[in-house]
Protein backbone atom coordinates (compact mmCIF):
# COMPACT_ATOMS: atom_id res chain seq x y z
CA UNK A 1 0.00 0.00 0.00
CA UNK A 2 1.80 3.22 -1.14
CA UNK A 3 -0.01 5.32 1.32
CA UNK A 4 1.53 3.78 4.35
CA UNK A 5 4.69 5.49 3.42
CA UNK A 6 3.66 8.91 3.52
CA UNK A 7 3.01 8.72 7.29
CA UNK A 8 6.53 7.89 7.27
CA UNK A 9 8.32 10.85 5.18
CA UNK A 10 9.68 12.68 7.89
CA UNK A 11 11.56 9.17 8.87
CA UNK A 12 12.25 8.48 5.20
CA UNK A 13 14.61 11.81 4.94
CA UNK A 14 16.27 11.37 8.31
CA UNK A 15 17.37 7.92 7.84
CA UNK A 16 18.05 8.90 4.41
CA UNK A 17 20.59 11.96 5.27
CA UNK A 18 21.76 9.59 7.77
CA UNK A 19 23.23 6.97 5.45
CA UNK A 20 24.15 9.95 2.48
CA UNK A 21 26.07 12.02 4.99
CA UNK A 22 28.43 9.10 6.87
CA UNK A 23 26.69 10.24 10.40
CA UNK A 24 28.52 8.65 13.16
CA UNK A 25 27.59 5.38 14.47
CA UNK A 26 28.51 3.25 17.71
CA UNK A 27 28.32 -0.71 17.19
CA UNK A 28 26.14 -2.06 20.33
CA UNK A 29 28.02 -3.45 23.47
CA UNK A 30 25.92 -6.01 23.86
CA UNK A 31 28.10 -7.02 27.59
CA UNK A 32 27.55 -3.76 28.60
CA UNK A 33 23.65 -3.49 27.53
CA UNK A 34 23.03 -6.93 29.00
CA UNK A 35 24.41 -5.38 32.46
CA UNK A 36 22.87 -2.32 32.62
CA UNK A 37 19.50 -3.89 31.92
CA UNK A 38 19.79 -6.67 34.74
CA UNK A 39 20.74 -4.00 37.28
CA UNK A 40 17.55 -2.95 38.85
CA UNK A 41 19.33 0.26 40.35
CA UNK A 42 19.92 1.20 36.88
CA UNK A 43 17.64 3.65 34.37
CA UNK A 44 18.22 1.00 32.06
CA UNK A 45 16.66 -1.70 34.04
CA UNK A 46 14.62 -3.48 31.27
CA UNK A 47 11.22 -4.27 32.88
CA UNK A 48 10.81 -0.42 33.65
CA UNK A 49 12.15 1.10 30.47
CA UNK A 50 9.62 -1.85 28.77
CA UNK A 51 6.86 -0.31 30.68
CA UNK A 52 8.01 3.50 29.39
CA UNK A 53 7.95 2.06 25.98
CA UNK A 54 4.45 0.24 26.07
CA UNK A 55 2.54 3.51 27.65
CA UNK A 56 4.73 5.79 24.79
CA UNK A 57 7.14 7.84 27.12
CA UNK A 58 8.34 10.67 25.27
CA UNK A 59 11.45 11.34 27.02
CA UNK A 60 13.11 7.78 26.23
CA UNK A 61 16.83 8.65 24.77
CA UNK A 62 18.53 7.36 21.76
CA UNK A 63 20.34 5.41 24.63
CA UNK A 64 16.96 4.33 26.14
CA UNK A 65 16.05 2.77 22.86
CA UNK A 66 19.67 1.14 22.28
CA UNK A 67 18.74 -0.81 25.31
CA UNK A 68 15.69 -1.72 24.39
CA UNK A 69 15.97 -2.72 21.20
CA UNK A 70 19.55 -4.90 22.04
CA UNK A 71 18.51 -5.49 25.70
CA UNK A 72 15.52 -7.85 24.11
CA UNK A 73 18.17 -10.50 22.64
CA UNK A 74 18.00 -11.39 26.41
CA UNK A 75 14.52 -11.54 26.80
CA UNK A 76 13.25 -15.02 27.32
CA UNK A 77 10.59 -14.48 24.80
CA UNK A 78 13.56 -13.36 21.89
CA UNK A 79 13.12 -15.73 19.18
CA UNK A 80 15.60 -14.47 16.46
CA UNK A 81 13.21 -16.00 13.63
CA UNK A 82 9.73 -14.90 15.01
CA UNK A 83 7.14 -14.27 12.49
CA UNK A 84 3.94 -12.74 13.07
CA UNK A 85 1.29 -15.28 13.37
CA UNK A 86 -1.36 -12.54 12.09
CA UNK A 87 0.73 -11.97 9.28
CA UNK A 88 -1.15 -14.13 7.00
CA UNK A 89 -4.95 -12.31 8.20
CA UNK A 90 -3.14 -8.82 7.76
CA UNK A 91 -1.40 -9.52 4.41
CA UNK A 92 -4.83 -8.98 2.08
CA UNK A 93 -5.08 -5.20 4.04
CA UNK A 94 -1.87 -4.45 3.45
CA UNK A 95 -2.06 -4.68 -0.40
CA UNK A 96 -5.69 -3.52 -0.62
CA UNK A 97 -6.01 0.39 -2.06
CA UNK A 98 -8.68 0.87 -0.42
CA UNK A 99 -9.44 -0.62 3.17
CA UNK A 100 -13.27 -0.50 4.66
CA UNK A 101 -13.50 1.73 7.71
CA UNK A 102 -15.61 -0.95 9.44
CA UNK A 103 -12.10 -3.14 9.25
CA UNK A 104 -10.03 -0.27 11.22
CA UNK A 105 -10.67 -1.78 14.75
CA UNK A 106 -10.26 -5.38 13.50
CA UNK A 107 -7.08 -4.05 11.76
CA UNK A 108 -5.80 -2.62 14.72
CA UNK A 109 -6.50 -5.40 17.05
CA UNK A 110 -4.37 -8.06 15.02
CA UNK A 111 -1.90 -5.60 14.65
CA UNK A 112 -2.07 -4.59 18.29
CA UNK A 113 -1.32 -8.30 18.89
CA UNK A 114 0.95 -9.20 16.86
CA UNK A 115 3.06 -6.42 18.75
CA UNK A 116 2.09 -7.56 21.94
CA UNK A 117 3.87 -10.39 21.12
CA UNK A 118 7.64 -8.98 19.59
CA UNK A 119 7.57 -5.37 21.16
CA UNK A 120 9.66 -4.21 18.18
CA UNK A 121 7.51 -5.41 15.23
CA UNK A 122 8.27 -2.51 13.31
CA UNK A 123 5.83 -3.44 10.04
CA UNK A 124 3.10 -3.85 12.34
CA UNK A 125 3.91 -0.01 13.63
CA UNK A 126 4.09 1.09 10.48
CA UNK A 127 0.79 -0.28 9.60
CA UNK A 128 -0.81 1.05 12.89
CA UNK A 129 0.39 4.11 12.34
CA UNK A 130 -1.48 4.36 9.17
CA UNK A 131 -4.55 2.89 10.12
CA UNK A 132 -5.18 5.11 13.18
CA UNK A 133 -4.52 7.74 10.44
CA UNK A 134 -7.56 6.51 8.43
CA UNK A 135 -9.58 6.15 11.45
CA UNK A 136 -8.72 10.06 12.83
CA UNK A 137 -6.60 8.68 15.57
CA UNK A 138 -3.98 11.29 15.77
CA UNK A 139 -2.68 10.75 18.90
CA UNK A 140 -1.90 6.52 18.41
CA UNK A 141 -0.96 8.05 14.93
CA UNK A 142 2.14 9.50 16.08
CA UNK A 143 2.70 7.25 19.02
CA UNK A 144 3.32 4.76 16.37
CA UNK A 145 5.21 6.83 14.50
CA UNK A 146 7.54 7.65 17.02
CA UNK A 147 7.71 4.63 17.98
CA UNK A 148 8.75 3.22 14.95
CA UNK A 149 11.15 6.40 14.34
CA UNK A 150 13.16 6.15 17.17
CA UNK A 151 13.68 1.99 16.63
CA UNK A 152 14.60 2.95 13.30
CA UNK A 153 17.33 5.64 13.98
CA UNK A 154 18.47 2.96 17.68
CA UNK A 155 19.56 0.89 14.83
CA UNK A 156 20.80 2.98 12.38
CA UNK A 157 23.19 4.73 14.95
CA UNK A 158 25.43 1.11 15.04
CA UNK A 159 26.48 1.59 11.62
CA UNK A 160 26.63 2.67 8.27
CA UNK A 161 25.45 -0.69 6.37
CA UNK A 162 28.65 0.21 3.77
CA UNK A 163 30.54 -2.71 4.73
CA UNK A 164 30.09 -6.08 7.17
CA UNK A 165 32.20 -4.64 9.28
CA UNK A 166 29.94 -1.62 9.67
CA UNK A 167 26.80 -3.12 9.00
CA UNK A 168 23.89 -2.13 10.69
CA UNK A 169 22.77 -4.52 13.83
CA UNK A 170 19.55 -5.94 13.50
CA UNK A 171 18.00 -7.82 16.11
CA UNK A 172 15.54 -9.78 13.78
CA UNK A 173 16.36 -10.43 9.64
CA UNK A 174 12.38 -8.95 9.16
CA UNK A 175 13.51 -5.49 9.92
CA UNK A 176 16.59 -6.03 7.13
CA UNK A 177 13.29 -5.41 4.67
CA UNK A 178 11.39 -3.00 6.38
CA UNK A 179 14.61 -0.75 6.60
CA UNK A 180 14.80 -1.36 3.16
CA UNK A 181 11.16 -0.16 2.70
CA UNK A 182 10.93 2.56 4.74
CA UNK A 183 14.30 3.52 3.02
CA UNK A 184 12.35 3.07 -0.71
CA UNK A 185 15.16 0.59 -2.12
CA UNK A 186 14.38 -2.13 -3.81
CA UNK A 187 15.95 -5.56 -3.21
CA UNK A 188 17.59 -7.32 -5.83
CA UNK A 189 19.61 -10.30 -3.90
CA UNK A 190 20.68 -11.15 -0.58
CA UNK A 191 23.83 -13.00 0.42
CA UNK A 192 25.02 -14.53 3.79
CA UNK A 193 28.52 -13.26 4.70
CA UNK A 194 30.43 -15.46 6.65
CA UNK A 195 27.60 -16.24 9.51
CA UNK A 196 28.28 -12.25 10.54
CA UNK A 197 26.04 -10.57 8.03
CA UNK A 198 23.46 -10.30 5.16
CA UNK A 199 24.06 -8.54 1.89
CA UNK A 200 21.53 -7.14 0.38
CA UNK A 201 22.01 -5.95 -3.16
CA UNK A 202 19.89 -3.56 -4.14
CA UNK A 203 18.47 -1.54 -7.33
CA UNK A 204 20.16 1.19 -8.24
CA UNK A 205 18.74 4.81 -8.01
CA UNK A 206 19.46 8.20 -7.76
CA UNK A 207 20.93 7.46 -4.66
CA UNK A 208 23.75 4.48 -5.73
CA UNK A 209 23.64 3.00 -3.03
CA UNK A 210 24.51 -0.51 -4.52
CA UNK A 211 23.87 -2.46 -1.58
CA UNK A 212 23.45 -2.69 2.18
CA UNK A 213 24.90 -4.52 5.06
CA UNK A 214 23.25 -6.07 8.11
CA UNK A 215 25.09 -7.69 11.31
CA UNK A 216 23.43 -10.57 12.57
CA UNK A 217 26.12 -12.31 14.67
CA UNK A 218 23.78 -11.81 17.76
CA UNK A 219 20.80 -12.84 15.97
CA UNK A 220 23.08 -16.33 14.79
CA UNK A 221 24.64 -16.50 18.88
CA UNK A 222 21.16 -16.37 20.58
CA UNK A 223 19.57 -18.98 17.36
CA UNK A 224 22.52 -21.30 18.71
CA UNK A 225 22.40 -20.96 22.15
CA UNK A 226 18.53 -21.83 21.75
CA UNK A 227 19.06 -25.34 19.82
CA UNK A 228 21.75 -26.23 22.35
CA UNK A 229 18.99 -26.26 25.01
CA UNK A 230 17.49 -29.36 22.89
Amino acid sequence: MKNVRLILSFVVLVSCHAVSQGVSFIKPDYDLIKKDIQDESSSFYYSKLMSRLKSYDTTLTRDDYRHLYYGYVYDKNYQPYWRSPYEKELLPYYRSEKIDTKEYDHIIDLATKSINEFPFDIRQMNFLGYIYHLQGNEVMSKNMVRLLHEIVEAILSTGDGKTCETGFHVISTSHEYAILNIFQLKFKSQSLVEDQCDHMELVTDGRNITGMYFDIKKLFEKNREKYKKY
